[in-house]
């Protein structure tokens, strides 16, 4: 009697273990986080308590803090948790709305890229290798002009910025395209935060006063309520919508012109 041969090892499992690994860990990391509670740490109640403290550690150890405030942020935005605006904020408030717009921009194209690159290998590809032909040609027209539509959406703050990464990745849009947009489209809107960050002393001040009312008035819940979007006046987001649809208009004249040529055709 002949035993049977083995089944030859196909190297096409490990390779997508290895594929989906990153994705599994950064699923399980948020999970924990959410589990554990950490993911409060990033609120303004908890800055206010402390906020004395963080400020002492910046004015001793700026380069130090500096470091780990970037840290924090690539690890924030590569979980795709939704703390960008509160962090840049806060960058302005304790480094400057220079410095801290700086550090800000770069540690959000570096969390980006992160979850761009884990997106793209883990799901973006086979999903879109899987999805139909209509899918697929939406995604040819968005990389033929990733660049732009990735720099209007990065400048007009209305799409989830976890939203934008892994819509980059599932339609398939080059690396290097991707970082340049992303770090060209998050300067205006990081400085934007990191200006009123540096000058958030007012706004705590009336908000440790609305608490302090609230205690005074014997209720139970006074908790400081506060949007770091707020901080962003009407004329600001006309202007950061302004440049965004400024970045499309390449786009609509490509299209208009080929429209153009194919009716003369």
């Amino acid at each position: 009697m002949v035993d049977p041969q083995p089944e030859p090892h196909s190297p096409e499992k490990p390779a997508r273990l290895w594929r989906i690994l990153p994705l599994v860990l950064l699923v399980l990391a948020l999970g924990g986080i959410f589990a554990t509670g950490l993911h409060r740490s990033f609120g303004f109640e908890a800055f206010l308590r402390y906020q004395t403290w963080l400020q002492d550690l910046a004015a001793a150890h700026r380069w130090a803090m500096l470091a780990l405030f970037c840290l924090i942020y690539v690890t924030a935005v590569t979980l795709s948790l939704p703390v960008s605006a509160f962090l840049t904020t806060i960058g302005g408030y304790l480094f400057g709305w220079a410095l801290g717009g700086i550090a800000a921009s770069i540690a959000a194209t570096l969390g980006a890229t992160n979850i761009f690159l884990i997106a793209r290998t883990s799901l973006g590809r086979p999903l879109l290798e899987r999805a139909g032909p209509r899918i697929q040609g939406l995604a040819a027209g968005f990389r033929r002009q990733a660049f732009l539509y990735l720099l209007s959406l990065r400048l007009i703050p209305v799409v989830p910025f976890w939203l934008t990464n892994l819509a980059a990745a599932f339609f398939g849009m080059g690396a290097r395209p991707f970082v340049l947009a992303t770090q060209l489209g998050m300067l205006p809107i990081s400085f934007a935060f990191a200006f009123a960050g540096s000058g958030l002393d007012e706004a705590m001040t009336r908000h440790e006063k609305l608490r302090a009312d609230c205690l005074a008035a014997g209720r139970g819940e006074c908790g400081v309520d506060f949007d770091a979007g707020s901080l962003l006046t009407p004329e600001l987001m006309i202007a950061l919508a302004i440049l965004g649809i400024l970045a499309l208009v390449p786009v609509a004249l490509k299209t208009w012109r080929r429209r153009v040529a194919d009716e003369g055709l």
